[in-house]
């Protein structure tokens, strides 16, 4: 007997993937930006360290609370127009029926063929092929409130250990140059992966996200610096 052939496709994970290289992109950038802002304005190192760890602890919450808040809206919306949908097939079944076939035409199909698959699919699930088909919501891309802000706060925290764990082991004298490259270092590489993972070119997506995250430390560490001086 033949197996039955398997496509894994980038979309099944475009979701939590999303939340999570935001997520971690976020805790690096953030979190070494306010190092390096903190530590150019001359403060002790055990400032400097209170002041990321309570950049990481910020961040991860305004990450989650932000992404539930966010993906939920779009979760509401969704369930919203599902209820709309299947009102309308109680209320206008004919309609739906020409409804669902003119888009199967839309699609390319003739119009007796689109008549055909339309009643077909609706008399298997009419609900799912108009939320499939007239909506756009699939199982793949709907949206996942506690998932995506979970997967943002974790992935913020694992990005801002990062340039923290740095902090920690640099010697004061150093601390700016260390933090700053291998923050960066870092974030060329999560770009890369990013890049790789969403089928992207990995050199662009390393590039992108390295040129914005330097300027951000940049312009921080600059911040720092002129009150730092005037203080």
């Amino acid at each position: 007997m033949r197996q039955r052939h398997i496509e894994r496709h980038r979309t099944k994970r475009i979701g939590w993937l999303r939340a999570a290289v935001l997520g971690a992109n976020d805790g690096i950038v953030s979190t070494a930006s306010l190092v390096l802002g903190v530590a150019a304005a001359h403060a002790t190192h055990s400032n400097i360290m209170v002041a990321g760890v309570a950049g990481l602890v910020a961040g991860a919450m305004s990450m989650a609370a932000g992404e539930y808040v966010s993906v939920h809206s779009q979760a509401d919306t969704e369930k919203a127009d599902i209820e709309l949908e299947r009102k309308e097939l109680k209320t206008d079944n004919a309609g739906e029926h020409k409804e669902l076939a003119a888009i199967y035409v839309g699609r390319g199909l003739d119009p007796a063929l689109a008549k055909q698959v339309a009643d077909q699919l609706m008399a298997h699930n009419a609900l799912g092929a108009h939320v499939r088909d007239e909506l756009g919501i699939t199982k793949a891309l709907s949206a996942r409130p506690i998932q995506a802000a979970f997967s943002s706060a974790a992935s913020f925290a694992i990005g801002a250990a990062m340039p923290l764990l740095i902090t920690l082991l640099a010697p004061a004298a150093s601390l700016i140059p260390l933090v700053s490259g291998t923050s960066l270092v870092f974030l060329a590489v999560l770009g890369g992966v990013a890049a790789h993972a969403g089928g992207a070119s990995l050199t662009a997506g390393a590039m992108r996200v390295t040129f914005w995250s330097a300027l951000a430390m940049g312009l921080t560490a600059g911040v720092g610096a002129l009150f730092g001086t005037v203080a």
